[in-house]
């Protein structure tokens, strides 16, 4: 049996010097006694992977609502490829793979039914009213540190320093870091940053998959794509192009495999350029360290282009997406008329409540909601002939 302390003396031995070994971790909000044969990381990710907030993942939307086909992705199944793509990554560059797996399947606990409709949705209802606005990554953070209730002596999951940051900074395109007045001076570590990667690598490549799937995109739509041209001629010989579900799994495993070893190429060029000699100078360094080359970057952005024109803007998708900000609107409408419309345990009849407070305590419901919770919910209260 491995004691705790000899898999942190293996870190120590086996990880880069810029990587977070788990003995040197800040901490946690409140003190615990260590586990006899679990990193502080370790435990993280467990805790993430029992929390409530992980389990309603799986109905929740990544593109496509759950109702429409159970093929397609959904939050849980997304976030599980990004934590495996996020450990490959880690292991071939040194770094500290629990502390990567504890971010990426953590990293989306925030997110609302309806996936970026549902976020979209609630951001203009709490600007509309001038009472701030909703991010997916601070409402992740909020989870971990406070609305979870596991435990008895604190609120939350009580998650390591390095594991808030990473969630709280989270960053792709289409993920804005959320704002915690103290972190705001504290740098990600390079894991983190190998999440935010492994994450668009992720939503990129799956979606395609997804889109192909749906009939919303077709290979003839992708070939402006050069990438998507060289994963074609990779394969040239090896598949029957006839079948058309093994040529799409065929082509998607090598966009994924050629962006992973161009983003570990050019990674690792960096850091041998850098020559970081411990973890506190690679989070404070402000430029890019992991990443891809600036070509492949291009190919990415052709490609991720072409999906945002003809799979996102795909009249089956505007129309789930619109539905799902209208099914939010009117949830948010109905409940700030009447708050008393919700469950004793969100809104206390007894006390009196600003109207900011109101907003946010009707947001953070109705981003707790999975798709299927949302729609039932809006049957309730919208149709009369349904049972309340």
């Amino acid at each position: 049996m491995q004691a705790r302390e000899e898999i942190e003396a293996l870190e120590e031995q086996k990880l880069a010097p810029y990587a977070m070994k788990s003995k040197d971790s800040k901490g946690r909000k409140y003190k615990e006694p260590k586990h006899s044969v679990r990193t502080c990381y370790q435990r993280d990710r467990d805790r993430v992977v029992h929390s409530e907030a992980f389990r309603k993942l799986e109905y929740k939307t990544q593109v496509f609502i759950i109702f429409e086909g159970d093929y397609y992705r959904t939050r849980l199944t997304h976030t599980i490829e990004v934590a495996q793509i996020g450990r490959t990554i880690g292991r071939s560059l040194s770094l500290n793979e629990d502390l990567i797996e504890a971010i990426a399947l953590a990293h989306d606990l925030g997110h609302p039914p309806f996936g970026h409709a549902g976020e979209e949705a609630l951001n203009a209802i709490m600007k509309k009213g001038k009472l701030g606005q909703f991010n997916h990554n601070k409402r992740s953070f909020d989870i971990v540190s406070s609305y979870e209730k596991r435990y008895p002596d604190f609120d939350g999951l009580n998650l390591s320093k390095e594991v808030l940051v990473g969630i709280l900074k989270h960053q792709t395109k289409y993920d804005v870091p959320g704002i915690a007045e103290k972190y705001l001076k504290e740098g990600p570590t390079l894991e983190a940053r190998v999440v935010d990667d492994a994450d668009s690598l992720a939503y990129l490549n799956h979606d395609i998959d997804d889109g192909l799937t749906s009939g919303c995109i077709t290979e003839r739509d992708l070939m402006g794509s050069r990438l998507w041209q060289k994963a074609l001629e990779n394969i040239e010989g090896t598949v029957d192009y006839h079948n058309r579900e093994m040529l799409k799994y065929q082509v998607v495993k090598q966009l994924i495999d050629m962006q992973i070893k161009d983003l570990l190429f050019s990674t690792d060029k960096r850091l041998k350029k850098l020559k970081f000699r411990s973890v506190d100078e690679a989070r404070k360094y402000k430029g890019k360290i992991i990443g891809f080359s600036n070509e492949m970057a291009k190919e990415r952005d052709c490609l991720q282009g072409l999906l945002n024109e003809k799979l996102y803007h795909h009249y089956r998708v505007v129309r789930m997406t619109s539905k799902a900000k209208r099914i939010i609107d009117d949830l948010f409408g109905v409940y700030i008329q009447e708050p008393n419309q919700l469950p004793y345990n969100i809104y206390k009849r007894k006390k009196k409540y600003t109207k900011k407070e109101q907003y946010e305590i009707i947001c953070n419901y109705i981003a707790s909601m999975t798709d299927r919770f949302a729609l039932d919910e809006h049957k309730r209260l919208f149709n009369p002939y349904t049972k309340v």
